[in-house]
């Protein structure tokens, strides 16, 4: 196999990479340098990052004109702001004078944006509205902050960095927004929000979300009540698991009946490899009590979200490729974003909502909020620095995909799908 060094990318680097993709067996994982390579990296980045649509942040984020945040996708650095207009932008975040970074800090609120280098000024929706000493007849109407193509989607606020981004993402809306309108985002706020900063390439932080094969023995809180038969066919389930099974089916069944009480949909869409902006969707049972993601079950917050009327209408899970995936309880929302820093880091940004009006402390208590969660990614960071290590060794060889890992091997076959479309 071809060895990569970190250089700008070449003809070369292209052909080795589809060299390396041809030769991965069907069912298996990717070989080691897709993981490990910073010039993969950078063409993951050009082939994948800079052509599909991304969840950067919830409107909960920038709730207010003038809030903002800034989000990191490789080399690229965006601006996600509210207007003065109250309208959700997003905008490089490269000052048009000389390209310094032009906004710092991860969050926070601005009046216009200003540059720290030169000071040049920009209104919230881009535009410049002063550069100081220029020649007669600068326009500056020709100098704003480029913008980028953003979408809010139910309260999520996605974006794409390609010039002409993939059109089915209207498809992907139309689907998800009915499962999303219940739980009123756009009258949620942020209640925490925990940056992890995990080593490990980007590629096996979310393949190690798409299965629950490590959960049973990796996840001990999580599995309270999130079933940990996940991803397994009816006919393939162990029979240790099978007792979970028959308290899934039972829940499953109760869950439906809701559902069809309240007009929600559940029934689970998955086109994970199959367009360009792959996407899964399924309101499916909890463990427990079924109301929520605590130690057992019942609902963290008292307020519960939008006009719902029961705790008990279990989670409400979405994931988009490639990088992120959201579970809505009926008392609160989990949002992870997953973001490309390097080909050995990778940072996932969780962030809890509540409804506008809970009280902390009268409604939620952070702690038992978050503690699951929390405590779930702390693992899954261990489980994926580890992997990481492991596939950086010479013995490394791709392995096979086990029946319930089937959402891994989709989101390595939509992978390939996207470099060779890019690559062709």
């Amino acid at each position: 196999m071809s060895a990569f060094v970190q250089e700008p990318s070449t003809s070369t680097d292209r052909a080795d990479l589809l060299a390396l993709l041809d030769a991965r067996p069907p069912g298996h994982s990717l070989p080691g340098p897709c993981y490990t390579s910073p010039r993969v990296f950078d063409l993951d980045v050009e082939a994948v990052w800079a052509r599909t649509w991304i969840f950067a942040v919830t409107e909960a984020e920038v709730r207010e004109p003038g809030d903002f945040v800034t989000v990191d996708i490789g080399r690229y650095s965006v601006i996600v702001l509210r207007d003065d207009d109250e309208v959700v932008r997003a905008l490089h975040n490269v000052c048009r004078h000389r390209g310094s970074r032009v906004l710092t800090e991860r969050a926070g609120s601005v009046g216009n944006i200003v540059c720290g280098y030169h000071q040049w000024t920009y209104a919230t929706d881009g535009s410049l509205l002063r550069a100081g000493d220029q020649r007669p007849g600068f326009d500056t109407s020709c100098f704003g902050l480029r913008p980028v193509h953003v979408r809010v989607v139910a309260g999520l606020v996605y974006l794409c960095l390609a010039e002409d981004p993939p059109a089915d993402f209207d498809e992907v809306v139309a689907t998800i927004t009915p499962y999303l309108l219940p739980h009123q985002l756009h009258r949620t706020k942020v209640a925490a929000q925990l940056d992890l900063v995990e080593d490990a390439n980007w590629k096996l932080v979310m393949e190690n979300n798409r299965e629950c094969y490590h959960c049973e023995a990796g996840h001990p809180e999580l599995i309270r009540t999130f079933f940990p038969t996940y991803g397994y066919a009816e006919d393939e389930i162990p029979a240790r698991l099978r007792p979970a099974h028959e308290r899934y089916l039972r829940a499953e069944a109760d869950l439906q009946a809701s559902c069809t009480l309240r007009g929600m949909p559940h029934a689970a869409v998955e086109e994970l490899d199959t367009r360009t902006s792959g996407f899964r969707v399924q309101r499916e049972a909890l463990d427990g009590a079924g109301e929520s993601y605590t130690l057992d079950g019942t609902a963290a917050s008292r307020r519960l979200l939008g006009d719902l009327d029961s705790p008990r209408l279990g989670r409400l899970s979405l994931h988009n490729q490639p990088n992120a995936w959201f579970h809505f309880l009926a008392d609160h929302a989990v949002t992870f974003a997953a973001l490309p820093l390097a080909a050995d880091r990778t940072l996932v940004r969780t962030t809890w909502l509540v409804h506008e009006d809970a009280e902390e402390g009268v409604d939620y208590d952070p702690d038992a909020l978050t503690h699951v969660w929390r405590r779930t990614n702390e693992q899954d960071a261990t489980l994926c620095a580890r992997a990481q290590q492991g596939v950086g060794s010479p013995a490394y060889r791709p392995g096979p995909y086990a029946p319930s890992e089937y959402q891994v091997d989709a989101l390595v076959r939509w992978y390939v799908a996207r470099v060779r479309e890019h690559l062709a």
